[in-house]
């Protein structure tokens, strides 16, 4: 066993540094990591290269931005002497793995990804997007398969991007390691090939509705987002901005809509909700009022330890705590992914010697 090879089963999952992470997120995939922590080697990615796709203009915000998503991590729950949280930039593997599973993949397989077709659209860039734009998709592959983890949390739109990580291990360890391409993919490692293929853990919520009406999933660029750094009179506010068209708490309700799916996904007592939602549902005498401040308070519940345990970063010397955690995991973080590449490159016939970062 290799002196980077941990007794537990290795997970690697992150987040691209856009803003404040905000409830979908949370039950998407933090929710998860927070969990998984404890039961598995963990390795959360700050992915920091990938943000220069829309904001290679813009590398002051970048850069707060990163500082800002470990705070949040940290405010979530995540222990960093317990997982490892890397900072891509400064990992170099990552970079040069990208480039060998760029041969891998065809034009078609990264322009057809479907995450990549919704974005592109979605953001306005179809005919004037940038040349390293799609690059991205295939720099997840790199990101994850750098540490070869077993399987990686993520939300539900995330998927395709697993798909094709999938199909780069398969193929690398077929072309490369001679699996035969019959091989089940629970097999792979133990048939001699280098990457494991992972597979996708989905959160308990695939997709949490934005508030209003819930018609777009929540996102900070949508303005519909409840942050896990709101306060409980954010919180407040923001939840009542969600909208049902119901007139009257006499007036029976579909106990379906964008409401309930918040009240199914943050109110923990189960028993509570099936009242809710059989009062709602009759019409007896349940306003979405009375619905909305019963939800923003058990929202509240659940983000007021995170605002607690985020506070000690808000001083002057915040900032330099966390750049102080970023250091510590991407040195752990490298001797992974420098073992990774270099056994990939032997693989490939193209390892020339063992570099050392200093």
């Amino acid at each position: 066993m290799s002196s980077t090879t941990s007794q537990r089963p290795r997970v690697l999952t992150g987040d691209t540094p856009t803003g404040r992470l905000h409830l979908g997120h949370w039950v998407g995939s933090v929710e998860r990591r927070v969990q998984l922590q404890h039961e598995y080697d963990c390795y959360f990615l700050l992915a920091n290269m990938h943000a220069f796709t829309t904001r290679f203009d813009r590398t002051g915000e970048i850069r707060q931005d990163t500082l800002e998503i470990v705070k949040d991590w940290i405010a979530a729950g995540i222990d960093p002497d317990v997982a490892t949280i890397v900072l891509q930039t400064e990992v170099p593997a990552i970079a040069e793995l990208t480039w060998y599973f760029s041969m891998l993949l065809s034009f078609k397989d990264v322009m057809g990804n479907p995450t990549l077709v919704h974005e592109l659209k979605t953001k306005g860039l179809e005919e004037k997007h940038s040349f390293g734009f799609p690059m991205y998709t295939v720099g997840q592959c790199a990101d994850i398969l750098a540490f070869r983890p077993v399987c990686i949390p993520v939300g539900e739109d995330q998927e395709p991007h697993i798909e094709m990580c999938r199909k780069v291990a398969r193929k690398f360890d077929q072309l490369y390691c001679g699996v035969s391409d019959r091989t089940a993919d629970a097999d792979y490692e133990r048939s001699g090939g280098l990457f494991p293929i992972p597979r996708a853990l989905i959160g308990r919520v695939a997709r949490l509705p934005g508030i209003g009406d819930g018609s777009q999933k929540m996102s900070k660029s949508l303005g519909n987002a409840i942050f896990l750094s709101d306060s409980a009179k954010e919180i407040q506010k923001k939840v009542n901005r969600i909208t049902t068209g119901r007139q009257s708490p006499t007036e029976p309700g579909d106990p379906d809509n964008v409401l309930f799916k918040f009240v199914e996904a943050f109110i923990s007592d189960q028993g509570r909700v099936a009242e809710l939602k059989d009062r709602y549902a009759r019409g007896d005498n349940l306003g979405d009022g009375h619905v909305k401040q019963e939800l923003a308070a058990a929202i509240d519940a659940l983000l007021a330890p995170m605002r607690a345990r985020r506070e000690r970063f808000e001083r002057p010397d915040g900032d330099a705590m966390i750049l102080d955690i970023i250091k510590a995991g991407t040195r752990r973080a490298n001797l992974v992914a420098e073992e990774t590449l270099f056994l990939a490159k032997k693989a490939m016939n193209m390892d020339f010697g063992r570099r050392t970062l200093g």
